[in-house]
């Protein structure tokens, strides 16, 4: 009876942790986007449901995503350090089983004999020595739970790194994607500048056949001169963003790609007409693998706290080993050279200078730090889909003012063009009309960008991208 209850008892204590509870923080961040800005966050599709390739509709950037998918340094990094995790909790896992294993012993020895007889010689006695078997060495009985928290920590952290690459993933399909939206902008607006210098050196052919005519002064002929240099020095900016954005393009493809690539979009048609659904902020806490990953390393530091705890009670180890052993190699594997040999050690560390209390303290201290983590990581990313679900709104309402914008500036610019081959202006007022039209085309472009950039930007920050 007292041997059941001891089993039973053994049985029960080795089914304790120390390790807290796991639970959630409360949500960081408000319970609902601004509805002002927001609208209907049920209206539309669901980011998570809709897949990198079906979103993306240019060709040429789903080609160079893909590229970047296989070829990136950083991604590759990524996932070396999933595989070290993974490896890292097979280690810690194997420590929860007995480690068996055999072995194997031949050995000669040679021992003087006992003295026979006052001043006898003693006779040396040569023997052989054969063993072989199987053994368990220092396995540790986890009544207290350390080992299964440690390999529990190994686990979540493991895990926390496989979703840390699943976020890196999508930050890199946004980094591609915002490059290469910066190089359609940089080309198209190269191409209207160059149609600007073209247009103004020949403005500048006017006012020089026109001042050497003496109809107007050398006034008008700098000024006409003075807006060529003007668009010839963003011109060459421009060039200088475009090659920029090109190589650090090829640093995110992972090189450069094989093969013709397709013929890109032009920006005005890079906005998807997919409507995404903003749903409640909640929902991010399944959908963005940061989230996952930063709770992940809360459930890590938690199973910490119970292998400290764990670590101010005994620590109790088998040993054991079961085999043969013979004087004569023939005799071997015979019944009478059956041996075996079991024991268990217990140690506790009875004065160790705090050292376990110390580590307790910093298991709890990272805990902490790890909940500020979550929280930190659950307020990044609400106010990553805020912005987004702003920028959705505002800046198409922006884009169609600055469109007007530039039908405004096209039309003063062409009346003060005639007005001043009429004589009725001076070139001051052209002047000031080129500029104005082409720093309104210039921007029209750009608005065009940050409207594509932002659309996948908030089909990220919703989770969107994970299913190819």
């Amino acid at each position: 009876m007292r041997s059941v209850t001891a089993l039973l008892s053994l049985a029960f204590i080795a089914g304790c942790s120390f390790a807290p509870a796991h639970v959630r923080p409360e949500l960081a961040s408000a319970p609902v986007y601004p509805a002002d800005y927001a609208g209907d966050s049920l209206a539309g599709e669901r980011a998570t449901a809709i897949g990198w390739r079906d979103f993306i509709e240019d060709e040429r950037l789903e080609v160079l995503i893909d590229s970047a998918l296989t070829n990136n340094r950083d991604l590759a990094v990524a996932l070396a350090r999933v595989e070290e995790a993974r490896g890292f909790y097979r280690i810690q896992g194997a420590d929860r089983l007995p480690t068996v294993g055999v072995f194997g012993d031949a050995s000669r020895n040679r021992a003087g004999a006992a003295s026979q007889g006052a001043g006898g010689a003693g006779e040396s006695v040569t023997f052989d020595r054969y063993s072989l078997g199987v053994g368990v060495s220092g396995f540790e009985l986890d009544f207290w739970g350390r080992v299964r928290n440690l390999s529990e920590a190994a686990r979540s952290r493991f895990l926390s790194t496989v979703q840390a690459q699943r976020a890196f993933r999508l930050s890199l399909i946004r980094q591609v994607t915002a490059t290469y939206l910066a190089s359609l902008e940089a080309a198209e607006r190269i191409q209207l500048a160059e149609a600007t210098v073209a247009s103004r050196r020949e403005g500048l052919e006017i006012a020089r056949v026109r001042f050497e005519a003496g109809i107007t002064s050398a006034l008008d002929f700098r000024q006409a001169e003075s807006l060529l240099t003007q668009a010839e020095a963003e011109l060459a900016a421009l060039r200088l963003t475009r090659a920029r954005t090109a190589n650090a393009l090829a640093v995110l493809v992972g090189g450069s790609v094989d093969g013709e690539l397709p013929q890109p979009r032009p920006l005005t048609e890079q906005l998807s007409d997919r409507t995404l659904a903003a749903g409640l902020p909640s929902e991010l806490l399944v959908a963005r693998p940061d989230i996952i990953a930063a709770e992940e390393e809360l459930r890590a530091t938690r199973a910490d706290i119970g292998a400290a705890r764990a670590a101010f009670f005994p620590t109790i180890s088998l040993t054991g080993s079961l085999g043969y052993a013979s004087g004569e190699l023939s005799d071997l594997l015979g019944e009478d050279g059956l041996t075996w040999s079991f024991g268990p050690s217990v140690n506790l560390p009875i004065f160790d200078n705090g050292r376990r209390r110390g580590n307790l303290a910093v298991a709890e201290a990272r805990e902490d730090a790890a909940i500020a983590g979550y929280e930190r990581t659950i307020q990044a990313a609400f106010q990553e889909v805020a912005d987004a679900l702003a920028g959705r709104r505002y800046l198409a309402e922006q884009a169609e003012a600055q469109v007007r914008t530039t039908e405004a500036q096209r039309e003063i610019a062409e009346l003060a063009r005639t007005r001043y081959e009429e004589g009725v202006v001076n070139y001051l007022q052209v002047l000031d009309a080129e500029r104005n039209l082409f720093a309104a085309e210039q921007a029209l472009l750009q608005l065009r960008r940050v409207e594509a950039d932002n659309l996948i930007s908030l089909y990220v920050a919703l989770g969107g991208g994970m299913i190819e």
